[in-house]
């Protein structure tokens, strides 16, 4: 073999090791990568397991009565130090057919599907690919509001007005049967320019528009459907099978089993081209997924620790000194006992998703009729031995008052 046919066998003796090399590490990662979700799956389904034998009895007394005397219909659950305590479902998915609620029933989530939203943001942010101090001008240049930063969406500090008003008038949005997008409303906003609430973080004001606009803003970072990118980075990396974002933009009907009802029983709420818009609410989902989503953050494997530190902040002068508002949760913080929660309530909908950082408590309530059973609660916080999460059990200084 001459000099040249040697280096020439050498060159390719080396690369063809060289790709064997590559082949075997990427089938190495792949089979780790399938392996560690394997082991997550059997993870989850463990922290599943729930045997009605071991329910704690005070709390299924208490939901028996805030069912019978309160009108509670819907699906609840109860975790602590990561092992569910109480679960149930009570009542109907849809009152009409007479079908009975199921535990992996899909509900609506209206604001609760906040916190989910913000992850789906933070998540951004930690990969580079956006900034808190980023305005919506920058990905959106005929938005008319400037000076509205990711931050200020995310605190509800925008002082953007609701969209939900401004797009009920006829001449904005004739067609009421078709359901609008996020793009949409985003043009809407620009065409129109409906007037403001506030200036730029000059107060908290809570609406549906700031959560929207971030919607939007995931979407056109990633190139993604806000419904894709939230399966793919948050809903199957928590485990989340039974949960979607579902938008009459896309769907001519949700497909969910379970309607919502107004607070009179034979009367659902129908949904219609408000239910479009998605990232205020538009995801529906169960207790169970919301108990694995819960596990998901505490283990880390979502977000960061500094990260989820700085959404469980409040920005806002808390309410009876007691009450604000991070990224994407409400907070209650005596200064000692620091809970996060959200609460939800949308066509027919109401909610209630409560983190007890403190303790490692999880409570979900979720209902398909929306009247007040949900603020009868002061029991069920008393029985688990945590602070009362209802604003009106405070004073203005913050002082508890029994119910």
């Amino acid at each position: 073999m001459t000099v040249i046919g040697k280096r020439l066998f050498k060159r390719v003796y080396f690369f063809a090791l060289l790709i064997t090399i590559i082949g075997a590490s990427c089938g190495s990662s792949a089979e780790k990568r399938v392996r560690a979700e394997r082991k997550q799956h059997e993870k989850d389904s463990i922290a599943l397991v729930y045997d009605t034998a071991n329910a704690d009895k005070r709390i299924d007394v208490f939901m028996q009565r805030l069912h019978s005397r309160s009108g509670f219909n819907g699906n609840v659950l109860v975790a602590k130090h990561g092992k569910i305590i109480y679960q149930n479902t009570f009542g109907w998915a849809d009152y009409l057919m007479r079908d009975s609620l199921k535990i992996n029933s899909q509900f609506e989530l209206a604001s609760v599907s906040k916190p989910l939203t913000a992850t789906g943001v933070l998540m951004l942010i930690e990969a580079g690919k956006i900034k808190l101090e980023q305005t919506v001008d920058e990905f959106f240049p005929d938005f008319p509001y400037p000076g509205v930063s990711i931050k200020l969406l995310l605190t509800h500090r925008s002082g953007l007005t609701n969209y939900l008003y401004f797009t009920d008038k006829k001449e904005i949005w004739p067609d009421k049967r078709k359901g609008m997008s996020n793009a949409e409303v985003m043009e809407l906003l620009a065409k129109h320019k409906p007037d403001k609430y506030a200036n730029p973080d000059v107060r908290f004001f809570y609406n549906n528009t700031n959560y929207m606009v971030l919607a939007a803003i995931i979407e056109k970072v990633t190139g993604q459907d806000f419904a894709v990118y939230m399966q793919e980075h948050i809903f199957a990396p928590a485990g989340m099978k039974n949960t979607a974002v579902y938008s009459t933009a896309v769907y001519e009907k949700i497909p969910t089993g379970v309607i919502g009802h107004d607070r009179i029983w034979r009367r659902s709420v129908v949904q219609n081209f408000q239910d479009g818009p998605v990232g205020d609410k538009g995801i529906y989902s169960t207790v169970q997924d919301l108990f694995l989503f819960d596990r998901a953050l505490d283990e880390g494997r979502l977000l960061k620790p500094e990260t989820l530190d700085s959404a469980y902040a409040g920005y806002s002068k808390p309410t009876k000194e007691l009450f604000n508002y991070g990224y994407g949760w409400r907070t209650f913080d005596p200064g000692n006992h620091k809970v996060v929660y959200h609460t939800g309530w949308w066509h027919g909908f109401r909610n209630i998703y409560v983190r007890d950082l403190e303790q490692d408590i999880t409570i979900v309530l979720l209902a398909n009729l929306a009247n007040g059973s949900l603020l009868h609660l002061d029991e069920l916080y008393q029985i688990l031995e945590m602070p009362v999460i209802r604003q009106a059990a405070y004073s203005a200084s913050g002082e508890f008052m029994a119910e």
